[in-house]
């Protein structure tokens, strides 16, 4: 009985051991961790934009036109009389979600297919790699406009659009994991034992590709948040009334020489939100490197 107790534990234990040596090396790396917490803080953010924000991202002040910061409108006010504090908060709630959703909607349809690819190979292989070249072939940003354009636009097409210009990406990563991984000792292992092909798939190869994937889904999610700022800036992303740093950035073009700030405060919140998730994932990246010694 102990015996069995201890076959039982020692994946459980061996899988404590290995987190926290993960978590020790991450750690180490201050400029990770620093990314880590401001992704977090833009994240809380936009989770809880309702009890944030001090006015809705509508609300206007007709006495406060183009005011600057004051006890009552901390970041001043833009042409509309609206608060600028505010919208910046609701702004993030539509970046957030389109580079979240935009990379988990490219995980899910991508990574089964770029698997099949890499496990059947042969014709599939074939045709699934042709056409991700053909689709590869075009530049993210541009993909993203050409479908936004063609969709609509709104929140959730610009998140559709740069879900499916980052399908792509995510379908080579996926194929070439597992090209390397159907090599490995385990899966003849799997299939003398009788598993079927999904179940090689989904329960030995699907997992152990993990960290990859969640290495590219860290730095997928700042080109998706930078691409809604793009595709709101052109007019085809997130349409006003509501809010997102794009379209903050588009309605403040006209006062660059009379209110710099306008333009200022979304500007910033693109940069650090774009370079803490980059920052993030460079590092998770390095940890879990197997090669990774320290």
């Amino acid at each position: 009985m102990s015996i069995v107790v201890q076959e039982i534990e020692a994946p459980r234990v061996a899988g404590r051991r290995r987190l926290r040596l993960l978590t020790k090396r991450f750690l180490r790396r201050p400029m990770a961790v620093g990314g880590l917490l401001v992704a977090l803080a833009f994240v809380i953010v936009a989770i809880f934009a309702p009890l944030l924000a001090p006015y809705s991202p509508g609300h206007t002040d007709f006495d406060a036109v183009l005011a600057h910061s004051s006890s009552k409108h901390l970041l001043g006010t833009d042409d509309l009389g609206r608060d600028v504090l505010s919208r910046l908060i609701w702004g993030t709630r539509a970046s957030m979600q389109v580079g979240v959703f935009a990379t988990l909607l490219a995980m899910v349809v991508a990574v089964p297919i770029g698997m099949i690819a890499g496990y059947y190979r042969g014709w599939v292989d074939q045709v699934i790699a042709r056409l991700t070249d053909v689709l590869l072939a075009f530049p993210f940003l541009i993909l993203a406009v050409g479908l936004a354009a063609i969709l609509g636009p709104s929140l959730l097409n610009a998140t559709l659009a740069l879900g499916i210009g980052s399908i792509p990406g995510f379908i080579r990563i996926a194929r070439g994991e597992t090209l390397t991984l159907r090599e490995e000792d385990y899966v003849p292992a799997a299939v003398l034992n009788g598993a079927n092909d999904a179940t090689i798939i989904f329960r030995h190869i699907l997992p152990n590709m993990t960290n990859t994937l969640i290495v590219q889904a860290t730095l997928t999610i700042p080109g998706a948040i930078l691409g809604e700022a793009i595709l709101s800036f052109l007019g085809v992303g997130v349409q006003p009334p509501t809010s997102s740093w794009g379209t903050m950035l588009q309605e403040a073009e006209p006062y660059l020489t009379q209110a710099q700030r306008l333009s200022v405060y979304p500007g910033v919140a693109i940069i650090l939100a774009v370079l803490a998730f980059n920052v993030f994932g460079d590092g998770l990246r390095d940890v879990l490197d197997p090669r990774t010694t320290r």
